[in-house]
């Protein structure tokens, strides 16, 4: 062997060329902007539309409870009618139609009340309506020469009268009224088949439908071809 030679370095697998064992500079991280997130714009529509549903629903259901109640209490506490014939004339008129305070609340009548009452014997119940002239107990006379009323022997001061009571219609006075019962007479008395005749006599107050306080649609006035909205309130 030439000494001259030296052997050539062997690589082994855990060396590295040293060409290669030069690493390239690491290039500075730089940190990604994260995406900008959207505004929420549809979530508060959505809730307020449905805040606006809740109300409109609970308005809704308010006007109906208090329809509900109104309706109840008018059932119950009140009535109307309507106006037939001129026997009233001219505190109410043919076509008047009137808010009654049915006989569940009307327990006391008294003497001017204007009232509607039903009597089997008369017409199969026919309603009619008359002014209260005297309750239980009370003594009634009248004149009929005069037309002068009489209550216990003290004259009536009727300023709604159309016409004076004039007529007889066969029964006899004085006469005093049964105990729950009244007497009654129209204010156009010349045109009135009340509690002077007996095809009507006393009312007993079990047929009373409730007392006439309040005209709501106004008649037309035979006399005048009108119909006076005027009229329209309590009656007095």
């Amino acid at each position: 062997m030439n000494e001259d030679m030296l052997p050539e370095p062997e690589f082994t697998a855990e060396q590295t060329d040293p060409q290669q064992t030069q690493t390239p500079a690491e290039e500075p991280e730089v940190a990604a902007a994260a995406p900008a997130e959207p505004r929420e714009t549809a979530a508060p529509a959505a809730a307020k539309k449905e805040n606006w549903q809740k109300q409109l629903f609970k308005d809704a259901r308010d006007v109906l409870y208090m329809l509900a109640i109104f309706m109840l209490v008018y059932i119950l506490c009140f009535r109307t009618v309507v106006v037939v014939g001129n026997s009233m004339y001219d505190t109410l008129v043919p076509g008047d139609r009137l808010l009654l305070i049915n006989n569940l609340l009307y327990r006391q009548p008294q003497a001017g009340d204007i009232i509607v009452a039903s009597k089997d014997s008369y017409r199969n119940g026919e309603c009619i309506i008359k002014r209260v002239i005297a309750v239980g107990g009370q003594v009634v006379d009248i004149d009929f020469e005069s037309g002068a009323v009489y209550i216990d022997g003290v004259a009536l001061d009727e300023p709604y009268l159309h016409t004076l009571t004039l007529t007889s219609e066969g029964l006899t006075f004085p006469m005093t009224v049964p105990d729950g019962c009244l007497f009654v007479m129209g204010d156009n008395r010349e045109d009135s088949l009340d509690s002077r005749s007996p095809m009507i006599g006393f009312i007993d107050e079990r047929e009373i439908l409730g007392k006439a306080v309040f005209v709501l649609i106004p008649g037309v006035d035979e006399e005048t071809q009108d119909r006076d909205f005027d009229r329209i309130g309590v009656i007095g």
